[in-house]
């Protein structure tokens, strides 16, 4: 096929420069998509994917369901950056099972920044880590039946301003949590307030003044705490925080001081939905993603709307900023993310806006 631009590492921490691929070919189970996002080198990097499928591989579809599936988001992490998947891209190979399509009424801007920090946060509250179908932290998703469930728990979330921070936050409201305190910038408190938090800790108190704040904040125990961004700092304090026997959730390696007499328990989190030990609760969220994200849908699934109830939440998507000059505006975002310059919102590329095939 004919060639396509993309955003290549040459080698380890050196520049990125633009140049020329060949179109990657799917196969059985594939999309391939013309992207709006996107121990060898040269690489190609990028996270979460968005775009058109322009040809769908798949022999289980009738021609009505080929027909509507036209924009779709999905979820690649960097576990499986072999160019093929990867978005720095103009073209990409997505697995069909894991993606989702974009309601109308959501930019495929807007939802491209949904599923890797949504499948993150998502394992983490209601993963099983491939270990049997009880969750790690026993709690039940929203799509199982878990919608408002939990009205006497109450969460922590560690840099609750994070694009993972903004959908556990919106996944613990979803599930009924009664208290749900974000620690973030002050400046972050309205937009994290929007999404479900009931309290927002100024991120940067030290540790005695949170912990007498989160104590005055909560109806009972700490039962849980999502640790959202799991620096060694963070996740001590996470974990310091938390009341014996409950869950602390975290997205990097441990690297927190524990007593083993005190029950807490850590859920390491690999939050990628290409893990074949995880892919059926991949599956199972984003056999649900576009109803979360359709907030206009009357019917929207089984389990997340009873009529007999007050629960009318719906997920939203992170705010985006989209990078100008396409493939060539990604260099000088993440310069930004490097020197601390982005806050509550995630940058978005569109690797068409230089260069698109004629």
């Amino acid at each position: 096929m004919a060639d396509q631009k993309a955003l290549y590492l040459q080698e380890k921490q050196r520049s990125l420069v633009i140049g020329g691929k060949d179109i990657p070919v799917p196969g059985p189970g594939d999309l391939l998509k013309y992207g709006v996002l996107v121990d060898s080198y040269p690489v190609i990097l990028g996270g979460d994917i968005g775009g058109i499928v322009e040809e769908d591989l798949r022999t289980d579809l009738t021609a009505k369901q080929l027909d509507a599936l036209t924009r779709f988001c999905v979820s690649i992490t960097e576990a499986w950056f072999d160019n093929r998947h990867s978005g720095f891209q103009q073209y990409a190979i997505a697995i069909a099972e894991i993606s989702a399509k974009v309601p109308d009424h959501v930019s495929l801007e807007e939802a491209v920044s949904v599923p890797l920090a949504f499948v993150t946060a998502a394992f983490g509250l209601y993963g099983t880590g491939g270990q049997g179908e009880v969750s790690r932290t026993r709690l039940i998703a929203p799509w199982q039946g878990g919608v408002g469930k939990y009205t006497d728990k109450a969460i922590v979330v560690l840099r609750g301003a994070s694009s993972v921070g903004q959908y556990v936050i919106q996944l613990a409201k979803l599930s009924g949590l009664s208290s749900i305190i974000a620690t973030a910038s002050i400046h972050n408190e309205p937009l994290l307030k929007s999404l479900g938090a009931t309290h927002v800790i100024d991120r940067r108190l030290p540790f005695e003044q949170l912990q007498t704040c989160v104590a005055s904040l909560l109806p009972s125990k700490l039962e849980y705490v999502y640790d959202a961004i799991s620096l060694p700092e963070t996740q001590q304090i996470g974990y310091d925080l938390l009341s014996p026997g409950g869950y602390i959730m975290i997205v990097l390696d441990q690297s927190m001081d524990v007593d083993e007499s005190s029950g807490k328990s850590i859920v390491r989190i690999f939050g990628t939905a290409h893990d074949i030990d995880q892919r059926e609760d991949a599956k199972a969220v984003f056999s649900h993603l576009t109803q979360l994200l359709d907030s206009k849908a009357i019917k929207v699934g089984r389990y997340l709307f009873d009529r007999s109830s007050v629960v009318t939440h719906f997920m939203k998507p992170n705010r985006i900023e989209v990078l100008p000059n396409g493939l060539a505006g990604i260099a000088g975002g993440l310069k930004r993310l490097e020197n601390d310059a982005v806050s509550g919102l995630k940058l978005i590329a569109r690797p068409q806006d230089m260069y698109r095939p004629e």
